[in-house]
C-alpha cells in the first residue's frame, strides 16, 4: 500500500514539474517595463517586482505574494508565476514580492512557514518599504493553494506580534488549502477524483509537508485521526463544523464522515495535523478578529473548496470584511494557466477578478 502510493504521488509530481518545466521555458507575456530584481530578505531568497516610477507620485501599493504547489513545487522563478507577478505590479501599478520559500523534501513544516514569515517582516520594516517606495498603509499578503496556506498562516502571526509597526491591510487567499481535520468534506467527497488535485494527492502533500508516512493515507482519508475519541481533536471540532459553515449549495446532500473510534496515536505523531501554523482553520475567533480585510477564491471544481467558504465564513463571523469569490465552472490551480497552450478562460476569468479587487481595495 505504502509503494502503491508512492507511486502514485510520484507520478503526479512527474507530470506537474514536466509541465512547470516545459511552461517555465515560454516567453513572459507581460510589459518590460517592469524591473525585476533577486534578493534575500533574512535568509529567504525573494524576486522583487517594480513597476516604473511616476512623476506624480512617491509611494507605491504593494502584494507580498507566496507561491502554490502542495509546499513542494513551482518557484517565484518559474515562468508561470513570474508571468503572474509582472502582470499584477503592471496592473496594480505595485510593489510585487514573491516569496522563493524552501520547498519539501529539502525542509518539511515548520519551515516552509518560517522563511514565508520571516521574508514578510523584514519587507514590513520601515526602512525596507521605504528603499522600495511601497506606502506601509497598502501592503497586501496573499498567495494560492500552498501559498494561500502560508499567506493565511503569516497574517495570523503578524497580527499578533506587538512589536510590529507595519501590518498588511488585506490578505487575499486564491483557492487555500487550510485544513488537514477533515478529508471528507462536501467538496473533498464530490472532487475526490478530480484532475489537477484528487483528493489522494492533496492527503499525500500533506504527508510529505508534515514529515509523515503514507502508510497513514487511509487513516486521514476516513477522518480516523480525528475521531471522537481523539480528545486533543475535540477542542477543534467546532471550528471545522462544515455543516454550519457552508452554505447549502455547498453542502449539497453530503453526509459528515465523523467516526467514533479512530486512532488517536496519528496526532500524537503528527502534531503538526492540529498546529495552527500548518493548519490556519483552526484558529480561534479571537485570532480571527484580529485578520485584515480578505478576499477568497474558491473553484467549485476543487477539493480545496469548503477550505476557503468555511474560513470565509469564520472570519466574517468574527467581524472581518470579507469577500468569497467563487467560480462554479473553474478549477484548482487554474489562475496560473493563462499562457497558451493552457491559456484557459478559467485562468484569465480569475486573475482577473482578484486583481480588480485589490485594485479596489487595496
Amino acid at each position: 500500500c505504502h509503494l502503491i502510493h508512492y507511486l502514485r504521488l510520484s507520478h503526479h509530481l512527474i507530470v506537474l514539474n514536466y509541465l512547470i518545466c516545459t511552461f517555465d521555458k515560454l516567453k513572459s507575456v507581460s510589459s518590460e517595463d517592469i524591473k525585476i530584481t533577486d534578493a534575500v530578505f533574512d535568509g529567504v531568497e525573494v524576486r522583487v517586482f517594480e513597476p516604473p516610477a511616476k512623476g506624480d507620485e512617491s509611494l507605491k501599493r504593494s502584494v507580498v505574494y507566496i507561491h502554490g504547489g502542495g509546499w513542494a513545487l513551482a518557484s517565484a522563478r518559474t515562468s508561470l508565476y513570474n508571468n503572474l507577478c509582472r502582470i499584477m505590479a503592471e496592473s496594480l501599478n505595485a510593489v510585487v514580492v514573491s516569496v522563493e520559500y524552501r520547498l519539501v523534501p529539502e525542509v518539511c513544516f515548520p519551515e516552509q512557514y518560517h522563511d514565508a514569515l520571516r521574508a514578510t517582516k523584514h519587507f514590513l520594516q520601515p526602512d525596507v518599504l521605504a528603499e522600495y517606495s511601497v506606502d506601509p498603509s497598502r501592503i497586501a499578503i496573499s498567495g494560492d493553494s500552498a501559498g494561500g496556506n502560508l499567506a493565511a498562516a503569516v497574517c495570523q502571526q503578524l497580527s499578533k506580534d506587538e512589536d510590529l509597526t507595519v501590518r498588511p491591510k488585506l490578505q487575499a487567499l486564491i483557492y487555500p488549502v487550510l485544513q488537514a481535520f477533515d478529508f471528507n468534506t462536501p467538496s473533498y467527497q464530490q472532487n475526490m477524483n478530480m484532475p489537477v488535485l484528487p483528493r489522494y494527492v492533496m492527503i499525500n502533500y500533506w504527508i510529505d509537508y508534515i514529515n509523515g508516512n503514507y502508510d497513514l493515507a487511509h487513516e486521514l482519508l476516513v477522518n480516523n485521526h480525528t475521531a471522537l475519541n481523539v480528545g486533543r481533536a475535540l477542542s477543534f471540532r467546532a471550528r471545522l463544523n462544515w455543516t454550519s459553515l457552508l452554505p447549502p449549495s455547498f453542502k449539497k446532500n453530503y453526509q459528515p464522515v465523523v467516526q467514533t473510534t479512530g486512532t488517536a496515536a496519528i496526532v500524537e505523531r503528527l502534531p503538526a495535523l492540529l498546529d495552527v501554523r500548518a493548519v490556519p482553520l483552526l484558529a480561534d475567533d479571537a485570532t480571527l478578529a484580529r485578520q485584515p480585510r480578505t478576499y477568497v477564491l474558491t473553484c467549485e471544481n476543487d477539493v480545496l473548496r469548503d477550505d476557503g467558504a468555511m474560513y470565509a465564513t469564520r472570519l466574517e463571523r468574527a467581524g472581518v470584511p470579507v469577500t468569497l469569490d467563487h467560480f462554479h465552472d473553474c478549477f484548482h490551480g487554474c489562475m496560473i494557466f493563462t499562457v497558451w497552450p493552457t491559456d484557459f478562460s478559467a485562468g484569465v476569468q480569475t486573475r482577473n477578478s482578484y486583481i480588480k479587487w485589490l485594485d479596489e481595495n487595496l
